[in-house]
């Protein structure tokens, strides 16, 4: 035999040979499983503090006492002089993972506008439609009340045929 056939396919085989006319069988890999919407939510807040004064005060400081601290050697201590490069190193760091968490809180909150979005699109159709149905409504009311008596045309009815029995004398003349 050759080299070839001496490995071990990793195709389910037969007595005659591997089974071609089956797929081969698939290796799981025993990776972690993450939550997407736990990563997101931990996202949200991260991008959320990172966009706070409080943050801002805190990074400060801490880069105020790095540089005090590396300055001045305290107890003869100078882990990072002048340049600083282990502080930009840290800065590096954490603007790599900061951004890709910010953007992910970004693309969430896209989807949340996305989706909202599309709920008032709809529910100003709905009240469109409402509206268009109502003024077409009150379009009809008015056609079929044209030939309808309103109250306004039965009191100058009734006021017409006042005056015109106390012109005939039938009633006595009213006191206005």
């Amino acid at each position: 035999m050759t080299e070839r056939t001496d490995r071990p396919t990793r195709r389910r085989e037969s007595a005659r040979g591997p089974k071609l006319d089956q797929p081969a069988e698939l290796r799981t890999r025993r990776l972690p499983q993450i939550d997407a919407d736990a990563f997101g939510v931990f996202a949200e807040r991260f991008a959320r503090f990172m966009g706070t004064a409080k943050f801002l005060m805190w990074m400060t400081v801490f880069v105020i006492l790095w540089v005090a601290w590396n300055l001045i050697g305290v107890f003869g201590l100078r882990y990072d002089p002048y340049p600083f490069i282990l502080l930009n190193l840290f800065f590096s760091t954490q603007a790599s993972y900061a951004a890709p968490l910010i953007l992910l809180a970004q693309n969430r909150q896209d989807d949340r506008d996305r989706v909202a979005l599309e709920s008032d699109r709809a529910r100003d159709e709905r009240a469109l439609a409402d509206t268009e149905f109502l003024t077409r409504e009150v379009a009809s009311l008015r056609l079929a009340t044209r030939d309808a008596a309103t109250r306004d045309f039965v009191r100058s009815e009734l006021r017409n045929l006042l005056d015109e029995l106390e012109q005939r004398s039938l009633i006595a003349p009213r006191d206005s």
